[in-house]
């Protein structure tokens, strides 16, 4: 799994800056006054054979005790309890000031591996100015500037390095053939644990605990039917005692890594409650992802008739972008409805690795074209030619053509319901490639 990242410190020392850079993205709003940053924000990061994900904090006050300083201490407590290492943020122009030491105090006591930042370094003698920060007694300083990027790739070696990652974090797809490794997420109290339970209770479960690869995850296989699973829980498996009560109940980070390294994900919504911002925000992170996906809503018997209709409604509004998924309405603790739920969760799976060969991909193409063809853009017409698969988990189609960079997107659309329908690609999403062919003459001089 995606070792974490957390980068903490003071107010206005530049975290939003540095969070941005290791993202390689402007997610963070950055703005030069304190206090802007109040969540925990998390994104994803590359950087050679690493990938990970950072969490940015707001301005940390380790002994806030009212207000919104303390709900700010409270969200960095957790950021540090989910993190493998932590950054700690300081101002090399400013210097060492007493919210630095609290700040060292904490992390020191927190037990986690900690880099030393001094930030806004640029342009600074090599050791003059940074060499003071050496009395919070966290080893080694490193200057950087995260607003120009100086000495950033070698920060993301050292605070990795210690850590022992293995070349490929990800699980590999062939590593075992057959077994499909599904993630169950969701938010609090929606009734995950309640669903693991009923199905490791059940009788045709065969069953036994493996300790995952980070800390206290658990991986349960079992075998239903002849077919085996692997079951990441993002769920509260967890031995409890081993973390903070607050990441014990839920953890953004195990679910984002959980989704990670699946091939299926199934999302547990909550009946009585609708759909939420964060089901939203899970469901387009399982999208960008790219995993195969089932909708599962869980206490489906709590609900009336008139509950139900707004929940479909407000299912198809707000979840549009995973129509694909198979969608089921369930009860956990009434064991209603999981034996449908566990053919789709099999599907997506089929969907995700389907092999489709070129000469049907072409002939499907063409179809398409005659049956509507792309929308003319000026003088000329969109041209396609032939198709071929170009990935799969989630499947790629790789279309080639002329003057293919005016296909509007209605018309990929068009051409994904094409070959959804003929393939049966139900519950994975499905990525329309454009490769416009180069004409050799269009720049060549005359004569």
């Amino acid at each position: 799994m995606k070792p974490v990242i957390a980068i903490v410190g003071r107010p206005n020392v530049g975290k939003s800056t540095l969070f941005n850079r290791l993202t390689k993205s402007r997610d963070a709003i950055v703005a030069d006054f304190a206090g802007l940053t109040r969540d925990r924000h998390y994104g994803n990061g590359r950087q050679g054979r690493y990938e990970y994900i950072v969490i940015d904090t707001g301005g940390f006050e380790p002994d806030a005790s009212d207000g919104i300083y303390r709900e700010m201490a409270r969200q960095t407590q957790q950021a540090v309890a989910e993190a493998d290492v932590v950054i700690f943020v300081v101002d090399a122009r400013a210097g060492v000031c007493a919210q630095d030491q609290d700040i060292a105090n904490y992390l020191r006591r927190s037990g986690r591996p900690c880099v030393l930042v001094a930030n806004k370094a640029e342009g600074m003698l090599e050791g003059a100015q940074p060499a003071q920060f050496y009395e919070l007694g966290l080893g080694t300083v490193y200057p950087v500037s995260a607003s120009h990027g100086q000495g950033v790739r070698d920060l993301v070696e050292v605070a990795l390095d210690p850590l022992h990652l293995p070349e490929q974090d990800a699980p590999d797809a062939n590593a075992d053939k057959g077994t499909i490794r599904l993630a169950v997420a969701g938010r609090p109290n929606v009734g995950k644990s309640t669903l693991i339970n009923t199905w490791l209770g059940e009788e045709r479960l065969v069953v036994f605990d493996m300790p995952g690869t980070t800390r206290d995850a658990i991986v349960v296989p079992f075998e239903r039917s002849g077919q085996r699973f692997e079951l990441v829980d993002t769920a509260g498996l967890r031995r409890k005692g081993k973390v903070f009560a607050a990441v014990e109940k839920f953890s953004v980070v195990k679910t984002l890594q959980a989704i990670e390294s699946a091939h299926v994900v199934l999302l547990v919504l909550d009946a009585t409650q609708g759909v939420t911002d964060q089901d939203a925000h899970i469901a387009g992170y399982i999208l960008e992802s790219g995993r195969s996906v089932t909708l599962a809503v869980n206490k489906w018997d709590a609900v009336d008739a008139y509950q139900r209709q707004l929940l479909q409604r407000s299912i198809e509004s707000r979840l549009a972008f995973l129509k694909f998924a198979a969608l089921h309405f369930i009860s956990a603790q009434k064991r209603q409805g999981l034996g449908p739920l566990w053919a789709s969760i099999v599907q997506a799976y089929r969907s995700a690795n389907c092999k489709m060969s070129t000469p049907v991909l072409t002939r499907l193409l063409l179809e398409a074209v005659q049956f509507q063809s792309p929308k003319r853009a000026g003088m000329f017409r969109p041209k396609m030619r032939y198709a071929h698969q170009g990935g799969m988990n989630p499947p790629v189609i790789v279309i080639h053509g002329n003057s293919l960079e005016h296909v509007t997107d209605a018309y990929k659309r068009f051409l994904e319901g094409r070959f959804r329908k003929a393939f049966d690609l139900e519950g994975t999403p499905l990525r329309i490639e454009l490769k416009t062919s180069h004409n050799p003459f269009v720049n060549k001089d005359e004569g």
